[in-house]
Formats: C-alpha cells, structure tokens, sequence
C-alpha cells in the first residue's frame, strides 16, 4: 500500500521516470513518510491504550522485583518479537523510560526491536538460508545484550531530558487517566497529539536524507567499495547504513545482492545491522528523548559492536 502510493505521488502525479534518481528519492521518501507516520501513531495509540491501564508505579514495581539480567532477558525477547522498525521502537523506548524501566535494560530492547523479528528471520531463511539467518539472530541478541550493558556502565540516566523525569516523577500536571474505554481513548489521542508534535519534524528530516542516499548513491557503488577484504570495509558499512533507513526485513535485498557480488558475510551482517538499528531517522527522534551525549554514546556503542561482529564473521566464515 505504502509502495503503491510512492508510486502513485512519484510517477504519476509528478511524471518521474522511475528510473531516474530523482523519481527513486521522492517515491521513497513519499512512502517512507507515509509507512513511518501510521507506524508511529498506531503504536504511540496503543501504548497510550496500555499506560491508561497499567501505571507506571506497577511496571516499576514488577520490574524491580527482579534481577538485572531477568529483566535485560526479557527486553531482549520483547524487542525480537515485536516486528517494529527503529522508528516505531522509539515510542515504546519513551514509554519505558517514563515508567522507570532501567535505561540500560531499555537500551537493550531499543537495539533488539529493530534488528531482530520472526518475519525478518523466516524470510532470511527463505533468501538466504538458514545458516545465514541464525548467524544473524545471534548477531543481533549478542549486541543488544551486551550493548545494553555497556549504556549502563555509563550511567546514562543523567543525560534524559528533563521532561521524561518530570512526568516519571509526577512534577508536571498529569490528570489520572479515566480507565473506562472512552477515558483511555482520549488518553491515547493525547499521547499521540504529544508525541508526534514533538518528534515530526525531525522524522521528515531523517526521511529526506536517507532519500536522497536512496535515489542518489548507486548500488553498484556501495557493492563495488564494500566488495573486498580490506579491514576497512566493515567499519565502512556501518557508516554508509546510517542514512540507508530500512527495517530488517526491507535490507534483506540489498544483503542478497551484496553476498551476489562477493561482499563478505560479517561486512553485508555489519550493514544490514546498522541499516536496520543505527538509521538516522532513529537517532534524530532519539534526540528528544535523550541528549547528545547518550546519543553519542549509543551510536558509538553500536557502531563498535557491528564492527567487531563484522570482523568476527570475516575471520570465522
């Protein structure tokens, strides 16, 4: 549906060759908005529905009940089954700091949502095989574990707006929400109205970037500079993916074509990884949550960890 209205706005309404590189950026970024924005407010909707059911002082209290690697364990298997791409996890990363979920272990779902789902690893195993498809599995559990742990070796509490400490605190004016069905619907269109108020602008900036890298950077050029063994190609796969915005299943071709031309496997793992939890549009909507530094420190964090797991998987395979 998204696709078909790119198409629609791209090469029918504006009369683009959908070959040309301007026809290819503007059908993307015209479907990517479109995907991105209902994404965005059905999820930030339904965690709305949630929060006016749930309060955060009961997520609190079942949380702190358990011990760190408990909860870090099921973020992880949240994140790998929720089939959210980097910009529809970061509602749910907002909603988990304002309750009072440890960063650290918020960090871990935040990395773990958009790289790893069931629909992304049935059709790497259908396009790629099954070998493949477990190596990247693994890949993702691995650095959104350990990449979690080490946000928390930083204590990155310090560096969340001071909003989120407001309303997790009850500094700002909050009504408690009406728990009838037409209570938490009000509540949930207010989430939204807020949320998305906050954050649109800098969604639509990141969309326009990784459109222009879309229409603009040809394949051939990404495969041909990522296609050797030189250990820089790895650390330069995961810059490239940054403005690349995709999920994990959407970066499934670009892998396939990668492994075609003889990229190697931990150098098209490191892409794909940083495609599907680096993208920009991700660390721009990040940023009214968290401040530069966290952001900073989260982007390194990861772009470390799919480095080494690229060198890993050159060396092993």
């Amino acid at each position: 549906m998204f696709e078909q209205l790119g198409n629609l706005v791209a090469f029918t309404l504006l009369g683009l060759e959908p070959a040309s590189r301007s026809g290819a950026a503007v059908q993307f970024f015209v479907m990517d908005v479109a995907k991105i924005f209902v994404l965005l407010v059905l999820v930030i909707y339904v965690m709305g529905l949630l929060r006016a059911m749930l309060s955060p002082e009961r997520v609190r209290a079942f949380v702190r009940g358990r011990p760190d690697w408990q909860a870090r364990g099921m973020a992880v298997t949240l994140g790998a089954v929720t089939p959210f791409c980097s910009c529809s996890s970061v509602p749910l990363f907002i909603g988990f700091v304002e309750a009072g979920i440890p960063l650290g272990v918020t960090f871990s779902f935040l990395i773990a949502s958009p790289m790893i789902n069931e629909v992304a690893a049935v059709v790497l195993v259908g396009v790629l095989g099954w070998k493949l498809a477990a190596l990247y599995v693994l890949a993702g559990l691995l650095v959104a574990w350990f990449g979690g742990l080490a946000m928390q070796a930083f204590r990155p509490e310090r560096w969340v707006e001071d909003y989120v400490w407001k309303i997790r605190m009850g500094e700002t004016a909050r009504a408690e929400p009406d728990t009838s069905l037409r209570g938490r619907h009000r509540y949930a269109l207010g989430e939204v109205r807020e949320i998305v108020g906050r954050i649109w602008r800098w969604v639509l900036l990141g969309i326009g970037v990784g459109a222009l890298f879309h229409g603009f950077v040809p394949a051939a050029w990404v495969t041909e500079h990522l296609g050797g063994e030189d250990w820089f190609s790895v650390p330069a796969a995961v810059l490239l993916g940054i403005p690349l915005y995709a999920n994990a299943t959407g970066v499934i071709p670009v892998a396939e074509a990668m492994l075609t031309k003889g990229v190697a496997i931990g150098t098209t793992l490191a892409l794909m990884m940083s495609v599907a939890a680096l993208s920009l549009p991700e660390l721009l909507i990040l940023r009214k949550v968290i401040r530069w530094p966290a952001l900073a420190l989260f982007a390194t964090v990861l772009a470390v960890a799919f480095t080494l797991v690229g060198w890993g998987f050159n060396l092993i395979v």
